[in-house]
Order: structure tokens, then C-alpha cells, then sequence
């Protein structure tokens, strides 16, 4: 199997949402993580109240069993979304919370690109970055 079938079939377990859903699901307690690297979200500027967690990271700052985690880390009914830069790697990484238990995790259609595309904020300045 290649990436692109490795893909469709992540996509394919996750309830994906649009900007105007994850901005619904924000407001409704989600836990939004931003994963893009410095200079992607220096480019295209920081996503308003997400997390920036490195994906290298990822599962062990979420896994609500982990010694590793962040504090927001709840438990396995934590909405988490996952945002990245056009929407490829942030559904493999929401896939894998799923993996390690959190089973409403999902992603962002079109990533930051998608939101910024769509008309929704972004802007510049300090960020809650989780190392």
C-alpha cells in the first residue's frame, strides 16, 4: 500500500470538519492542536487558541495515560483536532491519537490553508507551544 492509499483509508475512520465546524467545535471545548513546523506557521501566521505541539511529540503529550502528558489531556473522550498545513498529516496524526485511545480525534479539511482560504483569522504574536 502507498501513501495515498494509506491516506484515503485514515481518512476514511475520521469525522473530518470544515473550518466553520472546527470553529463550532472550538467554542464547544475542543482541544485544537496546531502541529505545523516554525516556519509554516511563521508563513502563514498562528492559529487562534490552538496548542503548538511538535508531531514528534504528539502522542505522548495527549495519551491521557502517558506520565508525559499535558495537563488538557483529559481522557479518551477529549475532542481533539488536529491542524497542519494543507491537511495531509494532521489526519495521519489524528489516526494515530485514535490509535493510542482518543477515539474523537480528527483533523482539519484543507488545514490552515483551507482556513485562511475560507476568510477565517489567523494572526501574529506569542502561542501556547507544549514541548
Amino acid at each position: 500500500m502507498g501513501a495515498a492509499e494509506h491516506l484515503a483509508r485514515v481518512r476514511a475512520g475520521l469525522d473530518r470538519l470544515s473550518p466553520s465546524e472546527l470553529l463550532a467545535e472550538q467554542a464547544a471545548g475542543a482541544l485544537v492542536v496546531d502541529t505545523r513546523t516554525p516556519s509554516h506557521r511563521a508563513a502563514q501566521g498562528e492559529f487562534p487558541g490552538a496548542l503548538v505541539i511538535d508531531r514528534t511529540v504528539l502522542e505522548w503529550r495527549l495519551d491521557p495515560t502517558c506520565p508525559y502528558r499535558i495537563p488538557e489531556a483529559t481522557g479518551p473522550d477529549l475532542r481533539v483536532v488536529v491542524v497542519c498545513r494543507h491537511g495531509y498529516s494532521s489526519s495521519l496524526a489524528a489516526a494515530s491519537l485514535r490509535a493510542v485511545g482518543l477515539r474523537r480525534a480528527t483533523d482539519l479539511v484543507g488545514g490552515v490553508q483551507r482556513w485562511i482560504a475560507e476568510g477565517f483569522p489567523v494572526h501574529r504574536g506569542a502561542v501556547d507551544v507544549r514541548e
